[in-house]
């Protein structure tokens, strides 16, 4: 009987120990998200498009760096293909270390002399959160001494976005979106003691617990914000 009960822990482990990590490993693979499908579902537009850039984003979120918000919105707005979009945020690392070269005669050809393009319009935006826990409910039940109890809480992410005229520094427009992050969790106890109401077999105090916990993933809620977002620009100023 022991042996049995053994068995039954194993088993119950195994169970939720391969819904917690996954069953084997996965592939990368190019985002196929909805928002991510709008994008690329947009018209490409023909002929001269406009010029915009992002300095960088502001976050209060905790998991979400403003650099990494403002490399999610460059890459939304190329996905979208739309608008020339041009680098201001690390000009420094890049296209003028470029252009010194070249003025030093270390590359081929005249970058140093050309003129960068210009801006039509500035992104700003603001990464928050708000109503960390906005709802937070919790079912339990107990039988024979086995006890399973599941958790439900909800967050939401936001993106507040403004549109800046780079000719006259005007707040044209702005756009805000917002999502829910949903966490989940599943917890067993009291495994040994529901044994033993089956097995009359006494366990000498063998017992085990085991939870497991999903949380989606902040980085895809925001980027979802984003593409979201950027949509939304594309409809109003891409055309």
């Amino acid at each position: 009987m022991k042996a049995r009960f053994f068995g039954i822990v194993v088993l119950l482990w195994m169970v939720l120990a391969g819904a917690a990590y996954g069953w084997g490993e996965s592939s990368p693979e190019v985002d196929t998200s909805k928002t991510t499908q709008k994008l690329q579902s947009l018209p490409r537009k023909q002929g001269p498009r406009m010029g915009v850039t992002i300095y960088q984003f502001r976050s209060t979120v905790q998991e979400v760096s403003a650099e990494m918000a403002t490399d999610m919105f460059a890459t939304a707005l190329i996905k979208s293909g739309a608008f020339r979009v041009m680098e201001r945020q690390r000009l420094n690392d890049g296209v003028m270390r470029e252009r010194q070269l070249n003025a030093q005669g270390l590359t081929s050809g005249d970058s140093a002399n050309q003129q960068l393009h210009a801006a039509d319009y500035i992104f700003e935006g603001a990464v928050t959160e708000a109503n960390a826990q906005e709802s937070n409910t919790g079912i339990g039940a107990a039988f024979r001494g086995l006890g399973v109890g599941t958790k439900s809480q909800k967050a939401q992410i936001g993106l507040d976005l403004r549109v800046v005229s780079a000719s006259t520094g005007e707040v044209l427009d702005s756009v805000n979106v917002r999502k829910k992050v949903d966490e989940s969790a599943l917890s067993v106890s009291g495994i040994g003691k529901f044994a033993q109401s089956l097995t009359k077999q006494n366990l000498h105090g063998a017992d085990l617990d085991a939870a497991h916990g999903r949380k989606e993933g902040v980085d895809k809620a925001l980027r979802e914000c984003i593409e979201e977002a950027v949509y939304q620009l594309v409809t109003r100023y891409g055309n």
